[in-house]
């Protein structure tokens, strides 16, 4: 087997994932494209290791410690996404930016009072 084919099977598959993570704004498919590197970083573990011939097997141990750690990665991440849809009821990378809580002096809120849509385009008309 020459080392070519999974060698440019593991370069369009990291290069679809690496486009997955940086034009996707669901944070769902974000962790999933995360996946697809990794089994692409995999995929040249394993051919350089049968291409090498190591008698110690290096590339495929390695290749199923980072299998491990990527479930243990997508049980985490996925846990966190989940908590930040049901607190702020989106997915959306792009919604997610500010993270931090706002003080109601610096916004012009008056505190304990959630302000609504519908009530901002009362008091502008």
């Amino acid at each position: 087997m020459h080392l070519a084919y999974p060698a440019v099977l593991a370069a369009l598959l990291f290069c679809v994932g690496l486009y997955g993570v940086l034009a996707r704004r669901n944070a769902i498919l974000v962790l999933m494209s995360v996946e697809l590197m990794l089994n692409a970083v995999n995929l040249n573990l394993v051919a350089f290791d049968v291409w090498l011939r190591d008698a110690l097997h290096a590339g495929q141990a390695l290749t199923l410690f980072t299998i491990a750690i990527a479930a243990a990665e997508i049980g985490i991440g996925l846990a966190i996404v989940l908590m930040v849809y049901r607190n702020r009821g989106t997915a959306d990378v792009d919604r997610l930016r500010d993270t931090a809580e706002t003080d109601p002096a610096e916004t012009g809120e008056t505190p304990g009072t959630p302000e609504r849509s519908d009530e901002k385009a009362e008091a502008a008309a």
